[in-house]
């Protein structure tokens, strides 16, 4: 029997791609997709004509538990804060057998690693505490409760420790994601485009404070590969993945410091034409939060994390360009979007 997947937020950035990534390697799996309404439907259907198409939201527990029945396997790429819909799904998969358990491959991120400079309000300086998914899970798997996503995370670990047997939960932690995706709905990642946008517009590179802030980094592409080979691995009744109270994966390419890819934003869109020079200015907080909702923390908190267990388990490699290499490319996009016209820097700078 081919194996039945229940997948939400597949018309979102990190949904989308996972499920392109999926659909494309196991045309056999039997998808079904949460949408929120006809136009989302439109949108997955336009492109994958066998999945099924479930029209409900986060916030509907009863269809998202029977679902869960349903299912081998849920992989949850929507909303990582909301904490029904987690609930809704252990309850559903809670429904299973011991002899065929249900498997939920939640999508957390890496932001649930900033409570400290956030609670300190230290922002744009570096931080030398490095977590890991291996040696370290013990401390990663009990953040305190102040940390962001962290209330649903436990959740999840929740619904394998309480019902192990018949629940088997994965927790995938990704960092900043960048890369066009290549899902039906939205291909925009965030944190990159967003400062891209925001420089384009200041008509100079902005960083917070010092600029000295690191986050890890990967793919879109190769963040999917790790999805596939979880949702792979359960398929085979877990196989070499680690699931329940020890299964938190981070997935990782390297790492990044914050005020060296605002300069490599400023670089290229100064080399594309959009702005007069490559500088870099230093903002408040005030005016990041203008820019951006979270502006300080989404540039000047930091998250550092090393993804050691899907390397170790799953065989993952990375494979795609690197946040550096992929930054030229995300600038012209952004510009794109902004209207703007290359070679017009004079006209750019007012």
């Amino acid at each position: 029997m081919p194996a039945k997947i229940f997948l939400l937020g597949a018309t979102g950035y990190i949904g989308g791609d996972a499920l392109y990534e999926i659909a494309h390697a196991h045309p056999e799996y039997e998808i079904a997709c949460l949408v929120r309404n006809s136009d989302k439907g439109a949108q997955v259907a336009s492109q994958y004509a066998k999945v099924r198409l479930v029209y409900c939201d986060l916030d509907s527990a009863e269809i998202l538990e029977e679902e869960s029945k349903q299912a081998d396997i849920v992989l949850h790429c929507a909303n990582a804060d909301h904490e029904g819909a987690v609930q809704a799904i252990g309850k559903g998969l809670a429904a299973h057998s011991a002899d065929h358990p249900g498997y939920l491959i939640h999508t957390s991120g890496t932001g649930i690693l900033l409570f400290a400079d956030v609670e300190r309000k230290t922002y744009g300086e570096a931080a030398t505490k490095i977590y890991d998914d291996w040696d370290g899970i013990d401390e990663v798997t009990s953040l305190p409760d102040v940390a962001l996503h962290r209330n649903v995370d436990k959740l999840v670990l929740a619904a394998g420790i309480e019902n192990p047997q018949t629940v088997k939960t994965a927790i995938v932690c990704p960092p900043t994601i960048y890369g066009r995706g290549r899902g039906p709905g939205n291909q925009r990642s965030h944190q990159l485009p967003e400062l891209a946008r925001c420089t384009l517009e200041k008509k100079h590179g902005i960083q917070v404070g010092e600029g000295l802030t690191f986050w890890p980094n990967v793919h879109v592409a190769d963040l999917s590969v790790a999805f596939l080979k979880l949702v792979e691995a359960a398929t085979q009744g877990g196989g070499n993945a680690t699931w329940g109270k020890d299964g938190y994966y981070f997935i990782e390419n390297g790492e990044h410091v914050w005020g060296r890819i605002a300069k490599a934003v400023a670089s290229a869109a100064h080399k594309q034409g959009y702005l007069p020079s490559d500088e870099v200015k230093t903002l408040s907080d005030d005016e990041l939060n203008q820019l951006t909702p979270g502006g300080p923390m989404l540039w000047g908190a930091n998250s550092r994390a090393r993804a050691i267990r899907a390397r170790k388990l799953l065989g993952w490699t990375p494979k795609e360009k690197t946040i550096e290499d992929d930054t030229p490319e995300t600038v012209g996009i952004e510009a794109k979007r902004l209207g703007l016209v290359e070679g017009h820097a004079a006209k750019v700078a007012g």
